[in-house]
């Protein structure tokens, strides 16, 4: 038999369940902070990503040129995929006259591969944007 009567074996029995409710709460928010973390880690790492990439947006007229822009850049974010180094040379190889936005300087990060900055481009009446 136990040295303990049932009414004090009771009460030990009710605050080990309060003791692990309480730590079963302190888990949960532990887990739902870690989630928060690791959440707002791949969103920096996909910032940092888009940032150090470039994207292409098609010409919106027929005889216009695409326009190159940092992969952050929020002046075009519709579809299309994250370019790398390799495949913007590529891009501007097959469009020798590709614009390059005036708003997220994509020739600042291409400077390190060779590729100057562009004239600036001439509206039909002759003038600049």
């Amino acid at each position: 038999m136990s040295p303990l009567s049932i009414s004090e074996r009771l009460d030990k029995q009710r605050t080990l369940r309060d003791w692990l409710r309480w730590q079963l709460a302190e888990t949960d928010r532990t887990i739902r902070e870690l989630e928060a973390e690791e959440k707002e880690q791949a969103r920096r790492k996909d910032v940092a990503r888009r940032e150090q990439a470039w994207k292409v947006q098609p010409s919106r007229a027929v005889e216009g040129q695409p326009m190159l822009h940092r992969g952050g850049c929020g002046l075009y974010d519709r579809g299309g995929g994250i370019l790398d180094a390799d495949e913007v040379l590529i891009a501007l190889r097959e469009f020798p006259g590709m614009e390059m936005c005036e708003i997220c300087n994509p020739w600042g990060s291409l400077a390190q591969f060779g590729i100057e900055k562009p004239l600036p481009r001439k509206l039909p009446g002759g003038g600049t944007p």
